[in-house]
């Protein structure tokens, strides 16, 4: 039926709990005392917390801030993508999507629109499952999802990788600048 839909209207408006598998029950928070260092990432609402020697997901997800003021402020992304092995607590929702270029899609979206309507609480903002599964998503054709993920993924390199995004292309550019700054300002002798 989604693809009958994104068929006929180019996209389908859907909800979080119809494309992905929530791992929420599967969390467990460790206190600061009692993680034992180890080399799988401790992953919270924003992002590494620790690095602990056990972990309870293998695989890719998407985990989205439950709770914190990160999810009014946005000074670090409230979707982001995680792989391999790792421990996530109680402050993160853990989606699983069934290819990459829907994961990366959904990530970017929520990180795009304002989610002020679906997180409750006052001093201390949360946005609980119940209201993440009421976030509509505008779905289109895996195609398209991969078209926009694919271009997305690409400025994001090009911003955000130290290697080959903006630092590199600064450092080519003096290069560049050096080439002909030398080249014009070596003179030959008048003959």
């Amino acid at each position: 039926m989604i693809l009958l839909c994104q068929y006929v209207f180019g996209f389908i408006s859907i909800t979080l709990n119809m494309i992905s598998e929530n791992h929420d029950s599967k969390r467990k928070p460790i206190t600061s005392g009692n993680r034992e260092a180890g080399e799988y990432p401790y992953y919270g609402a924003s992002g590494i917390v620790d690095y602990v020697s056990g972990y309870i997901f293998d695989g890719d997800y998407l985990l989205v801030s439950e709770d914190g003021n990160n999810l009014v402020a946005r000074s670090t992304p409230i979707a982001f993508s995680i792989s391999g092995k790792n421990w996530v607590n109680n402050h993160a929702h853990v989606l699983e999507f069934d290819c990459y270029a829907t994961r990366r899609y959904v990530e970017f979206y929520l990180n795009a629109i304002d989610l002020s309507q679906f997180i409750s609480g006052g001093a201390q903002p949360k946005l609980n499952q119940k209201n993440l599964n009421t976030i509509p998503i505008p779905l289109p054709a895996i195609k398209e999802q991969e078209r926009i993920v694919g271009i997305l993924d690409r400025f994001d390199t090009l911003c955000n990788d130290i290697s080959s995004g903006l630092p590199a292309e600064i450092e080519a550019r003096t290069k560049q600048y050096e080439y002909y700054r030398d080249k014009l300002l070596t003179f030959e002798p008048a003959k």
